[in-house]
């Protein structure tokens, strides 16, 4: 029998929250206007000090496919997904990010993809907004299909707009918050010789902060390198590819200012 959009199934949803009370609501009211309905969403508190964790609850109580889990210290960002990851019940995986958002059809168009291409790893384009929620001017385009060297001149698959099939990211996954967790993994799901393809329009909203991670420059480099060196990278092939790194991050970031 021939799948469909309709038949293919449950998606894990994994997300990450610490202090995120301002963005929160934003992020998990898309995962619920999502055209396609068959999901579940697993938001892993890690220990906010904030009103995060009553944000969360007020929708586990309207919406039985949100659930909650809570974390007893604060782990980080790569080992509170993995939590997540511990407790999905799909076998395909999407990430969304507490401070990103999803355009309705962002899961549908996935679909339609990898059932006409039978992909394992797909991702989409990108529009920006800055960390007040005011729209930029600019939409990041992203090629059909990247493979692993491809990937490695510059990071293209932006996290929030990720579906994979679970096996492929639980082998891949990637621990360490000193580097670009999300970026690893994708190197390893590719080093593998997977193939990601890619919805070429802007189906997550990303939002830019000055604190993230990827927000501050030479943070953001140090991190891409020390990434490198986590997949195994040599120093010369790592200098390498960190030119890739430095000239296609400022083809970028020069229209995020």
């Amino acid at each position: 029998m021939e799948k469909s959009v309709e038949s293919f199934g449950l998606i894990s949803i994994i997300m990450a929250a610490y202090n995120a009370e301002k963005t929160i609501g934003f992020a998990i009211d898309s995962v619920i206007n999502q055209t396609y309905q068959n999901w579940e969403l697993l938001v892993v508190n890690d220990c906010s000090k904030d009103n995060t964790e009553n944000i969360i609850k007020s929708y586990t109580d309207k919406d039985s496919r949100v659930k909650l889990i809570s974390n007893a210290e604060n782990l980080g960002v790569s080992l509170t997904r993995l939590e997540a990851l511990k407790n999905c019940s799909g076998d395909w995986i999407a990430i969304l990010d507490s401070d990103d958002a999803w355009m309705p059809e962002k899961l549908e168009k996935q679909i339609e993809l990898q059932l006409d291409r039978n992909a394992d790893l797909i991702f989409t384009g990108v529009k920006y907004i800055k960390a007040d929620g005011t729209p930029l001017d600019w939409e990041m385009k992203v090629p059909q299909q990247v493979h692993y060297k491809k990937l490695l001149k510059q990071n293209v698959i932006t996290n929030s707009s990720a579906l994979v099939k679970k096996q492929l990211y639980t082998n891949g996954y990637a621990i360490g918050d000193e580097m670009h967790e999300d970026f690893a993994v994708w190197l390893n799901v590719l080093k593998a010789g997977i193939t990601a393809c890619a919805v070429n329009e802007p189906l997550i909203i990303y939002r830019v902060s000055e604190n993230s991670k990827s927000g501050n420059k030479l943070k953001s480099a140090v991190m891409n390198w020390k990434t490198y060196k986590y997949i195994g990278l040599n120093p010369f092939a790592s200098a390498y590819y960190m030119i890739w790194y430095t000239v296609n991050g400022v083809l970028k970031y020069r229209h995020l200012k």
